[in-house]
């Protein structure tokens, strides 16, 4: 199930710029560009990073994921589906989802040797994805963006069926009918992700795991399409050794064997044992970026977080992330704190070369920071250093969001030419990433109002 723990970007844009208190009456800065938008981008064929992790590791990560629920409930057997597997879509389907499911299909066949293929929506199905209305779907299941049910076919037949035994995944023997809920009045990149990770979770594992710094199987959202870890998980799971019912004991005895065959690489990595990750640490986190509680309790709970993390003697990804929310809670008014809390979570994160997306999304808030400062070429620099690793994860908001900040730093150091031809490339990714005009038009906004004061005094 994909959290709304990253839908508020735009907030933390805006909080670099000091913003109005909510009730205070306001203009909001005029977008620099008022032509039409150029047709929206996509992204080319992917490239591929493999896991960087040894086997035994991976072993560990693949029976933890397969083997739990989110909520902590152990699943007593694998569970998968028993030949080839077919996908319909129903609803008011977006234009933007054929060819994005269509895109992720033909990946699954290729790199997790899965047989799915895309059946009519009038046709039976082994998994069927309604699109629905984000009001709709959340007056059910609040928290979701999207989610995976098991046994049933359509929303009608979930809102029936919803507390029943029937949605209870660790009553399962195997897979035969699937039913993914996503929203179709969001941006195309949101449908996108709702695709890759619940299609992902309708076939294989359930759990994440925020341990996991290559993987959309990982709460923290940093990883919106499927990774190389992440297809070999797949096909791992659908491995010839492998089978529906066997218990975590049987599975863990034939790892080794399978991991060897499918990533041989992984076999001279030297091992790195990862500790647990303990409930409160994750409380704290999930305390921190939900969405029902104070500003002031999240920000403790983040606090909490980071201290936790300190107790464990981590240096991984978790002590990152929660350097990083604390970061996002403190912009609003505590921007001593939130600087010295990314460049932290900054140097952790590009420290790995699995956790560079993460660093990608840190420069934006650095990049952000700067430009509010008036230091032009940090922004330019912090941008250029991370445009290549967001392309390669195909985030279309986060690239279009760097590019605009690049383009105001250009603007501000009187380069208006270059400029331009920013902003015009940063808005056709906009188009994927945000969806609408009025989504798009906004962001631009937001941008423009970390530099407005700056334009005024020229750059440091």
């Amino acid at each position: 199930m994909r959290r709304l723990l990253f839908a508020c970007l735009a907030l933390s844009l805006a909080a670099c710029s000091a913003p109005a208190p909510k009730d205070t009456p306001t203009r909001r800065v005029t977008p620099p560009v008022a032509e039409a938008l150029p047709p929206m981008k996509t992204f080319p064929v992917p490239e591929v990073t493999p896991p960087s992790r040894s086997n035994a590791a991976i072993a560990r990560d693949f029976l933890d994921l397969s083997f739990q629920l989110e909520s902590g409930r152990r699943l007593p057997v694998l569970t998968r589906f028993e030949g080839p597997v077919s996908v319909r879509v129903t609803g008011n389907v977006p234009g933007s989802v054929g060819p994005d499911l269509a895109r992720l299909l033909s990946r699954l066949r290729r790199e997790a040797g899965i047989s799915i293929t895309q059946v009519s929506a009038n046709a039976d199905a082994s998994i069927t994805i309604e699109v629905l209305p984000r009001s709709e779907l959340q007056k059910y299941v609040p928290q979701a963006a999207c989610f995976v049910v098991p046994r049933l076919s359509s929303w009608a037949e979930f809102k029936r069926d919803r507390r029943t035994a029937a949605v209870d995944w660790t009553t399962l023997k195997t897979r035969e009918r699937m039913a993914i809920f996503l929203p179709g009045d969001v941006s195309p990149q949101e449908a996108r992700d709702c695709l890759h990770e619940e299609l992902a979770q309708a076939l294989g594992p359930l759990n994440d795991l925020y341990r996991l710094g290559d993987s959309v199987f990982n709460d923290d959202n940093f990883h919106t399409v499927l990774t190389g870890f992440d297809m070999l998980i797949l096909r791992t799971y659908y491995h010839p050794s492998l089978r529906s019912g066997m218990t975590r004991e049987q599975v863990a005895a034939r790892l080794p064997r399978i991991l060897a065959q499918l990533n041989p690489r992984g076999q001279s990595i030297p091992d790195r044992q990862v500790g647990r990750t303990p409930r409160a640490w994750i409380d704290a986190i999930e305390e921190a970026l939900g969405p029902r509680t104070s500003d002031s309790r999240r920000q403790a709970a983040a606090r909490r977080a980071v201290a936790i993390a300190r107790e464990q003697g981590w240096s991984d990804n978790r002590m990152a992330f929660s350097l990083f929310a604390l970061g996002r809670l403190a912009l609003a008014g505590q921007a001593d704190i939130a600087l010295a809390s990314f460049l932290q979570a900054g140097t952790l994160y590009n420290a790995r070369p699995e956790t560079r997306l993460q660093g990608a999304h840190v420069a934006m808030q650095l990049a952000a920071f700067a430009l509010s400062s008036g230091q032009t070429d940090a922004a330019i620099g912090l941008v250029d250093d991370n445009l290549g690793v967001v392309a390669r994860a195909e985030n279309a908001a986060l690239l279009s969001t760097l590019l605009m900040i690049k383009a105001e730093a250009l603007e501000v150091q009187g380069r208006v030419v270059q400029a331009r031809a920013v902003r015009r490339d940063s808005l056709g990714w906009a188009r994927y990433g945000f969806g609408s005009t009025d989504a798009v038009r906004t962001r631009l906004s937001e941008i423009a109002a970390l530099s407005s004061r700056v334009k005024a005094t020229g750059p440091i």
